[in-house]
């Protein structure tokens, strides 16, 4: 799922939610198990980002976008 050696430093994509463009910053390992994650459940990427972006704003506090996409993936990957 990682690239050689491991880390990376993050990478900003766009990604359209709810009909407005915005960004996420994710290291390369993170967006390698999002994408992983899509294809599992046959979505695409930014509908998997929506549905997390859905379930933060329930959240108290509310997380940021980033942080939320990243505990999503662990949760997600420990239920596996």
């Amino acid at each position: 799922m990682a690239e050689a050696g491991g880390f990376g430093r993050p990478v900003k994509r766009s990604v359209t939610i709810a009909g407005h463009e915005t960004s996420i910053s994710l290291e390369p390992m993170f967006w390698a198990a999002l994408e992983r994650a899509a294809a599992d459940a046959d979505k695409p990427i930014n509908s998997i980002i929506a549905e997390v972006d859905a379930a933060r704003l329930e959240s108290r506090p509310i997380p940021n976008l980033t942080s939320a996409v990243r505990q999503w993936l662990f949760d997600y990957f420990a239920r596996r």
